[in-house]
């Protein structure tokens, strides 16, 4: 595309299109970086930059770019069904089959899917239903949803505020009535002389403190993502999910994981709770599921969840006009094949994720980075001022997005939240472009320490 070209469309842009997550003002000022091809790991943009992909898109392009049987797939079923809702006793086949599938892939009796067009969605449906499971049951008043602050769970009315992000707090009038919320496990900056197995045990039991402070009586679920990404991959200690389910099944809380990140093998397992260990009463699922190529999310609910909505008879009065919708469930099933038959979770795990901890390790050494954290191809480097002390710098972000810039000058994507570098790479990430993610990062790293004077 050539330069004129691409400021039209950059004109165009800011004219007419409100970015999520961005200060449009200062975005149309800039301009928009315009992406044009995708391929395996890479990306370029108008201009003809080359960039190694190393967060997949938005945590989601798990098998990739370019993989021309996903479009085919979505192009079959267009041409045979485009389109039929859920309502009025109706379905389609992919539908049923991917449902099918899904119940055989996540963990447990998790066996019943509601199917939705994202993680936001996911986190809306969970809120009503669950409210819905309790008030069914003679229990309306056990309605008490609790997250955690900082935590991200979407950005509709209710996801923002099931959510922590006190940013997003401030735009709407968030969170809801009958949501709380307790401290992340954040061990860097929060676990003091605790080892961080002390430390997850002690994270944990703030649950059992707020749930106790509101009352078993009037709390419903927990809800949290086994790996807390978009405030920069706070990877909890092993001792704290078991903890945390120790304490949902003492006072009869469900337990909720967030799986729109962590599953369809971003940690090496299936899904985050299964790298974790324990069992949740209800998932949320999407990005993965299609590997970022066309919307669709689900919630997943066990057999007991389950079992009570379908049994309390009357109208269940909830979905949407996509609910379910063919060609995303046509896609997510040939997603679901890539994964299983090219073995690609299994590789990640057994061959990848062991060499990028290896590298990421190497980063770690670095005199502006204080901890590089990773769990199966996900992880972060938290920059510090000071190498070897737990401290941030006096204005939060602005050194992250300094290393962000600088690492995409050397053609490569990382996402900086404060100043954490967020790092999730394509499930298909091979040995060599492991390498070339280092040597980037790198030099990304050395011209940000240049720039600060570290």
């Amino acid at each position: 595309m050539d330069t004129q070209q691409t400021r039209i469309l950059q004109d165009l842009d800011a004219a007419h299109h409100l970015h999520p997550f961005n200060d449009n003002a200062a975005l149309a000022q800039k301009g928009t970086r315009i992406l044009t091809k995708g391929e395996g790991c890479y990306v370029w943009d108008a201009e003809g930059n080359k960039l190694l992909d190393a967060f997949a898109g938005l945590w989601c392009v798990n098998v990739g770019y370019g993989r021309s049987e996903l479009g085919e797939a979505a192009s079959k079923q267009m041409t045979q069904l485009a389109y039929y809702n859920s309502f009025f006793q109706c379905t389609t086949e992919p539908t049923i089959r991917l449902a099918a599938k899904l119940a055989e892939l996540t963990p447990g009796d998790l066996n019943h899917a509601f199917f939705v067009n994202s993680g936001s969605e996911a986190n809306d449906t969970i809120l009503r239903l669950v409210r819905h499971f309790w008030a069914v049951q003679d229990q309306p008043e056990k309605n008490i949803f609790i997250g955690r602050h900082n935590g991200y769970h979407g950005t509709t009315m209710a996801g923002a505020s099931l959510g922590g992000m006190k940013g997003m707090h401030k735009q709407g009038g968030l969170p809801i009535p009958d949501i709380a919320h307790i401290e992340p496990p954040f061990w860097f900056y929060d676990g003091g002389d605790l080892s961080e197995d002390e430390y997850g045990l002690v994270a944990a039991r703030r649950l059992e403190d707020k749930i106790l402070e509101l009352g078993p009586e009037r709390v419903a679920a927990f809800i949290g993502e086994p790996i807390m990404g978009a405030i920069g991959v706070y990877i909890p200690p092993r001792t704290y999910w078991p903890e945390i389910e120790r304490i949902c099944r003492k006072y009869d809380v469900l337990l909720v994981a967030d799986e729109v990140i962590c599953g369809f093998g971003r940690t090496g397992e299936w899904f985050g709770s299964e790298h974790f260990g324990f069992m949740p009463d209800v998932m949320t699922i999407a990005k993965g599921i299609t590997s970022g190529y066309i919307p669709l999310g689900a919630a997943m609910f066990n057999d007991r969840v389950a079992g009570v909505l379908k049994a309390q008879g009357g109208e269940l009065a909830h979905g949407a006009t996509y609910s379910g919708h063919p060609v995303c469930a046509a896609v997510a099933l040939e997603n679901i094949r890539i994964l299983q038959e090219e073995h690609i979770v299994e590789t990640a795990k057994t061959q990848i994720a062991p060499y990028l901890a290896q590298r990421w390790a190497e980063l770690g050494e670095h005199r502006l980075v204080g901890q590089a954290r990773i769990a199966g191809l996900m992880g972060a480097l938290e920059l510090v001022p000071h190498k070897g002390q737990r401290t941030t710098f006096d204005e939060r972000g602005t050194v992250g997005a300094l290393c962000r810039d600088h690492a995409l000058r050397h053609g490569l994507i990382l996402r900086a939240t404060y100043d954490s570098m967020l790092l999730s790479p394509p499930l298909v990430i091979t040995r060599a472009q492991v390498d070339e993610l280092f040597e980037k990062a790198w030099a990304a790293l050395e011209d940000t320490a240049e720039a600060i004077g570290v």
